[in-house]
């Protein structure tokens, strides 16, 4: 595949990526206000996820088709007096909300099953906390088109332990009660690391590998898609303490 054409086979994802998560962003907060009160902290829950989710990625992926439009992606901007790339200043927005992203995804788990966060839990947002402080530190050169392997896997781990438990917590649940939708949820998160991980690791030496942003995105996608349907579509889900079917 030729540079020219793995450029626009990302813009034009990209585009349409932001289009639909954009639209099932608006379709959330439009439909919530005339929705029954069941529900109604899981579903705001989820909201509030994608709408940081939507906000992130159109700095990330927004601002790497501003990039290529105008050139290649390190076209850089002028911020408080300093040029800043325009590709790093994307992923530093979408590496904050991203960690926000998955403590609202804990939050869910805990109240879909009505659980209590306990040790684990806790765990999972004290490797948040530590992530957005990692990522505060200049060594992360957000500027840079190939991150620093080591500050990129430093900021990544705690990342993938929220990301990864808080998959494992909704499974688990899901399993227990039988809970279609949230099983499908974590499975969904769950793919998405499966082609992440490849890239946090192997993109620096391989940047080809980076294609693989494409079907962990589309999984974010999935997941947008299944709790719109179940909990704002039409609201089908049973009380998550119900006994699982034999």
């Amino acid at each position: 595949m030729t540079e020219s054409m793995r450029m626009w086979i990302e813009v034009i994802f990209n585009t349409l990526y932001l289009v639909t998560i954009w639209g099932l962003v608006i379709a959330m907060l439009r439909r919530e206000p005339g929705l029954p009160e069941a529900h109604r902290p899981l579903r705001r829950l989820l909201t509030w996820a994608f709408v940081l989710l939507a906000f992130g990625d159109t700095g990330h992926v927004g601002f790497r088709i501003l990039a290529y439009l105008q050139g290649d992606l390190s076209t850089t901007v002028n911020l408080f007096g300093h040029s800043v790339g325009l590709v790093g200043l994307g992923s530093f927005f979408t590496a904050y909300t991203v960690t926000i992203f998955y403590m609202l995804v804990l939050l869910m788990w805990k109240t879909r099953f009505k659980r209590q966060l306990g040790s684990f839990g806790w765990f999972l947002l004290a490797s948040g906390v530590a992530r957005l402080v990692i990522m505060a530190f200049p060594q992360n050169q957000w500027s840079s088109l190939v991150p620093p392997f080591g500050w990129s896997m430093a900021r990544n781990i705690p990342l993938m332990i929220q990301g990864l438990g808080a998959a494992a917590l909704i499974l688990q649940d899901a399993v227990r009660t039988n809970d279609r939708v949230f099983h499908d949820i974590a499975i969904c998160i769950l793919a998405s690391y499966v082609f992440y991980i490849p890239v946090i690791l192997f993109v620096q030496v391989a940047p080809p590998v980076g294609m693989l942003m494409i079907p962990k995105t589309l999984a974010y996608v999935a997941i947008a898609i299944i709790g719109y349907r179940s909990l704002f579509l039409a609201p089908t889900l049973r009380p998550a303490d119900a006994s699982p079917k034999s």
